[in-house]
């Protein structure tokens, strides 16, 4: 033992400088780790079909490829969020670029992607469009109402106390269910029933994305329970239960229900109101992912991406790949088109393979009577429930009591705007001088400054926002202009404004909603899209209980899109062997083109223009019809993949995606041909053939002769012009030649092609833009 007190002061000054390096070099580490992870963030990376069948085995190989590529397995489970393994195989993990651009060229890998955000996009709208349960011959009676059919809603969870999700007069649930009721906050297994059989929640993706911890809060649940109510009321009106007497403060009263109310909801809440809130990409895939693996029949998604959109084979686009390996399952995917309308090209879920919904409107309004001091009475909308004084007020215009009489922000009534002293007591006329309303924001400075009403002129657009704490009423520019003219004439101007009531019946409906995003699509213009529209304007279907009654009034795209996955229920009860590209043919091949008048479907704006296929696909939804189209344009797995290859996707990245051996360079000239129910030509230069094919599910023996309105300046020839099935021959093709004389380059033109055999009218849609290159030669 050395005790030489000058090696031990240096054994222990050299043990101190041990220590210390050790300490900075483990915070030298910690450092490092946390610049990783700050520098990192969530990619999908994407195997194609799944390799093996055993889940355990695709996970392991999953764990094993992350593993080789950041070095050990305890970096790769702390970097995966999920891995996909039941309807496709791929994992969400944490990367950081460098990372990303490694694992792209592993062997096996299709594509990597940065997780990204999506946006989500009744008592009267079943009886509108025909299926009624007091009738004997509508599809809700036919299709025993749903009974057995599983509905996966993708979406933001689930309020599973409401009365449209109790379980009375349900079936037991199917035994091919594989799904669970998974916990969390304020919801466990006994939420689940015979209607509302499973529910799971995943959030990881979203909480990478906003770099923060999630904890419970009033804002949120972290489990399946919905806090916002967009899931609640597209899962309700996809498949909810009989509830009498459903209302939202007295308005649209009466029986509220489901599409298929003896179907069975599962929901997979992807979607959250946390921070910039939607649905990222990571999330939304582990959700189809988990309802092929639970034993779905169709998938509702009321959400998708916006412009730009994504390719369909690079797989930036959740939705689109998600739903290609549910469609190769058998599963039916419906989804919303957007609110981005009435823009064209700004319609989303673009693909094939899905049923994409826009909106339209009922026959139902909520009138409110504004009585001027002249007693000259004009009408408004509003859904204000509350409680005010009956009698006459005073009336003034925003602009006489703004703040600053040079700031045009008190026109419609911004915040802080008004001035309190002037508007105290009075109803204000605000002009909206946005193309997106903010109603419900005006109705809030109205009432900061102390005004007691507002009446707000807007352009004409559909839905109504609801103002809880003071009458507001929405009126157009014509009604405002002369409420205005009023004002400026009267000494004293007053106004006396009436509760709202429901009125039935009184206009043309439906019209296509201005907001539903419009067609064609950017990505793949020869796919018509929408395919078809349904009820999305003011749609009543329960809500959580902090709206008041437990249903509210909501419009969108993301309401029309459950009323047909409630449809879509319906066909497949009756029709339990249709593909979902025949259930698609049905519902478009036997759509509306007409509203209540008699006339065509308009669209809801102050020019009332006609609809076309870019704004309706087929036209508004028909339920009761298409349980007995006739004729299908049925669509395989191959078919889609031929597709892919016309749109100049590689052989390899399609052969990866459907398991499948593919040379697409035999394929080049296909897309015109897929057999969709519609056909559209973005760029006919002097003709072309189109081939189509159906599926005779009629009578089996049946004639169809053939009816044709050409789009203008363009002429087609239909090959052959009958179609006769029988015994032996019961799916038939056919050839449609277009021509074009047009010496002028122009824009979109419609038409329609329809097979007639006496009791069946098949119609497909038809758009075709005729391009003459010759006309640039001089330029």
């Amino acid at each position: 033992m050395d005790i030489n007190p000058r090696n031990w002061k240096w054994a222990r000054k050299s043990h101190f400088l041990l220590i210390l390096s050790l300490f900075l070099l483990q915070n030298h580490l910690q450092v490092f780790v946390i610049l990783v992870e700050a520098n990192s963030s969530v990619h999908v990376v994407y195997l194609g079909q799944k390799k093996y069948e055993d889940p355990a085995t695709t996970k392991r190989s999953h764990h094993e490829m992350l593993s080789n590529l950041l070095g050990s397995k305890e970096a790769a489970k702390s970097s995966i969020l999920y891995s996909y393994r039941h309807g496709f195989s791929g994992f969400a993990a944490r990367l950081t670029e460098s990372q990303a651009e490694a694992i792209a060229d592993f062997p096996g890998v299709v594509q990597v992607i940065p997780n990204r955000i999506h946006k989500l996009h009744t008592t009267r709208s079943w009886d509108f469009i025909g299926i009624n349960r007091h009738s004997s011959k509508n599809l809700l009676t036919k299709s025993n109402m749903g009974k057995g059919i599983i509905i996966g809603v993708i979406d933001s969870g689930v309020w599973p106390e409401s009365e449209s999700f109790n379980d009375k007069g349900m079936a037991p649930i199917p035994s091919r269910w594989k799904g669970i009721c998974q916990q969390g906050q304020l919801f466990n297994s006994t939420n689940c029933n015979k209607k509302l059989i499973g529910a799971r929640w995943f959030i990881k993706g979203l909480r990478d994305k906003l770099k923060m911890p999630i904890n419970e809060s009033d804002m949120e649940y972290l489990s399946p329970r919905d806090a916002g109510g967009h899931g609640t009321h597209t899962a309700s009106t996809a498949a909810g239960y009989y509830v009498n007497k459903a209302n939202y403060g007295g308005l649209a009263t009466g029986l509220a229900r489901g599409g298929a109310p003896l179907a069975h909801l599962a929901i997979y809440k992807a979607c959250w109101q946390i921070g910039f809130g939607g649905c990222t990409d990571a999330d939304v895939l582990k959700a189809i992912d988990k309802a092929i693996h639970d034993g779905v029949d169709i998938l509702s998604l009321s959400l998708g991406d916006g412009i730009p959109l994504y390719s369909y084979v690079d797989h930036r686009d959740s939705v689109a790949i998600g739903s290609f390996h549910a469609v190769i399952k058998g599963i039916t995917v419906v989804c919303s088109a957007g609110n981005d309308g009435p823009i064209s090209q700004t319609i989303a879920n673009t693909a094939p393979w899905v049923i994409t919904i826009a909106a339209t409107t009922i026959d139902r309004a909520f009138l409110t009577t504004i009585t001027l001091g002249n007693n000259h009475t004009l009408w408004g909308q509003s859904m204000y429930t509350g409680k005010h004084n009956h009698g006459f007020t005073g009336l003034t215009y925003s602009e006489r009591i703004a703040v600053d009489p040079n700031d045009d922000s008190a026109k419609d009534c911004q915040p802080g705007s008004l001035n309190a002293t002037m508007a105290a007591g009075k109803i204000v006329l605000c002009f909206s001088q946005s193309p997106q309303p903010a109603i419900a924001s005006a109705s809030d400075s109205v009432l900061e400054a102390g005004g007691v009403g507002i009446i707000f002129a807007q352009l004409h657009d559909d839905g109504i926002q609801s103002c809880d704490l003071i009458p507001c009423i929405k009126v157009d520019y014509e009604v405002g202009t002369q409420i205005l003219s009023y004002i400026r004439k009267a000494r004293s101007p007053t106004a006396k404004l009436s509760f709202p009531r429901t009125v039935i019946g009184k206009w043309s409906s439906p019209r296509v909603a201005s907001f539903s995003s419009r067609g064609p699509s950017s990505m793949s213009p020869a796919v018509l899209k929408p395919d078809i529209a349904a009820p999305g304007v003011d749609i009543l279907a329960a809500v959580p209980p902090s709206y008041g009654s437990g249903f509210a009034l909501k419009s969108g795209t993301s309401m029309a899109c459950p009323h047909v996955s409630g449809i879509v229920a319906l066909i497949k009860s009756a029709h339990p062997n249709w593909s979902p590209a025949a259930i698609r043919s049905a519902l478009v091949t036997t759509a509306s083109q007409v509203g209540t008048d008699g006339s065509g479907i308009a669209q809801d704006d102050p020019n009332h223009k006609a609809a076309d296929p870019f704004d309706v696909g087929g036209g508004n939804v028909n339920p009761n019809k298409a349980v007995d189209p006739g004729l299908i344009y049925n669509i395989s797995i191959g078919d889609y993949v031929e597709f892919l290859c016309s749109m100049g996707y590689s052989s390899a990245s399609i052969t990866t995606l459907t398991k499948t051996t593919i040379d697409c360079t035999k394929k080049g000239h296909f897309g015109p041909n897929l057999n969709l129910p519609s056909i559209t030509i973005p760029n006919l230069q002097k003709t072309l053939t189109v081939t189509r094919t159906v599926t005779n599910v009629g009578p089996v023996t049946s004639a169809y002769k053939v009816v044709v309105q050409a789009p203008h300046g363009i002429t087609m020839t239909v090959t052959p012009q009958t179609l006769s099935f029988n015994v032996t021959t019961q799916i038939l093709s056919f050839k449609v030649t277009f021509f074009s004389t047009s010496k002028l380059n122009g824009d979109y033109k419609f038409g329609s092609l329809t097979w007639k055999d006496g009791k069946h009218r098949v119609r497909i849609p038809i758009a075709v833009r005729a391009i003459n290159f010759e006309s640039f030669a001089d330029l």
